[in-house]
């Protein structure tokens, strides 16, 4: 109710009635005394009387309707400020954080917003509403997307969140940090990235550098060093006792051994990649077959006989027939029976 409109029409009703009264029903001019509680008050017209009754209900409907209002006002700022935590748990879900747990006051946003807490948004999706927060982000990840550098720091997201990874690599990319900056504060970057960056960082950095960071290698990034050993470019001498200790930081199966030992046959020397093997395979069975073929494609036959003639039936039979094959003297490359 209008406050201002409200009073209006109350003083006009009041003064209305104390026309009435003092023309049409007192005459205008007779006074009563009334006692309240004994204790008698001054003599006022019938008039005044009357109309005392309608201020004093005026007075406390405004204190009806100011009280009521107070707290409505209290009710609508709670939902104002649990409108607002809904954008920022939307915000939050379509910057994909782990982390989300946001409080409500209203019932009926606290129920929306454990839903959105749960939530991840697609973001593949045109995002176009009234709320300047949702646009504002939906354009940041936009950016982000077209290989642009945004600022994130406003939003506090996790080192593994996947739009500021992505934000990294594009900063990444850029020149606007390096590989080994990357490394050096890995905290601030997701692993991801990290193992990105050390993927380059081998191609050229001295061998010191690669074991300082070997917790980001991989499979993938393993070759990439095998490929420098003894290479035309950036060579990368390297010893057997640090390519092993490579070796254990990663989960190597039989395939993996054996296309270790293809790669390297091309620039290792001889009796390095031998013993490199032999080593390996008298504590994994897995670089057995590794072991053999390097045997084999060094012609060192004798060693790889004594293996295959310790061995069960059924075991290397690929390279037992290609033993067979040579003793009726016939010349077939080690590499079609790998």
């Amino acid at each position: 109710m209008y406050m201002k409109r409200y009073t209006l029409a109350a003083f006009i009703l009041i003064a209305l009635v104390w026309l009435f009264v003092s023309n049409y029903v007192a005459g205008g001019s007779t006074t009563i005394a009334i006692d309240l509680f004994g204790i008698p008050l001054p003599s006022f017209s019938v008039a005044f009387w009357v109309t005392v009754p309608l201020f004093i209900l005026y007075l406390a409907s405004v204190i009806h309707f100011t009280f009521y209002s107070f707290l409505d006002n209290l009710k609508h700022r709670k939902y104002e400020k649990d409108y607002e935590k809904i954008i920022d748990a939307m915000v939050d879900a379509y910057l994909g954080k782990a982390e989300r747990n946001h409080s409500f006051k209203t019932d009926r946003y606290q129920l929306l917003g454990q839903f959105i807490d749960n939530t991840t948004f697609f973001q593949n999706n045109a995002l176009v509403t009234d709320n300047v927060k949702l646009n504002k982000v939906h354009d940041l990840i936009e950016d982000i997307k077209n290989g642009k550098v945004v600022d994130l720091k406003a939003y506090s997201l996790d080192p593994e969140n996947p739009i500021l990874t992505q934000n990294n690599r594009n900063r990444y990319k850029s020149g606007e940090i390096t590989a080994e900056d990357i490394l050096t504060h890995s905290s601030r970057y997701g692993k991801e990235l990290c193992k990105e960056a050390y993927s380059d960082f081998v191609a050229t950095s001295p061998l010191y550098a690669i074991e300082q960071y070997k917790q980001f290698l991989t499979k993938e990034t393993l070759f990439k060093v095998l490929s420098r050993v003894n290479a035309s470019e950036n060579t990368l001498e390297i010893s057997n006792e640090i390519l092993i200790s490579l070796f254990k930081d990663l989960d190597l199966d039989k395939k993996d051994y054996m296309e270790i030992a293809t790669t390297i046959s091309k620039s290792m020397i001889p009796e390095q990649r031998m013993k490199l093997f032999e080593t390996i395979s008298s504590k994994n069975e897995d670089a057995m077959d590794a072991y053999l073929y390097t045997l084999f494609d060094l012609e060192m036959n004798q060693l790889a006989v004594e293996i295959l003639n310790i061995s069960l039936s059924d075991e290397y039979l690929n390279f037992k027939a290609y033993y067979a094959l040579k003793e009726c003297n016939k010349t077939y490359d080690i590499n079609l029976f790998i």
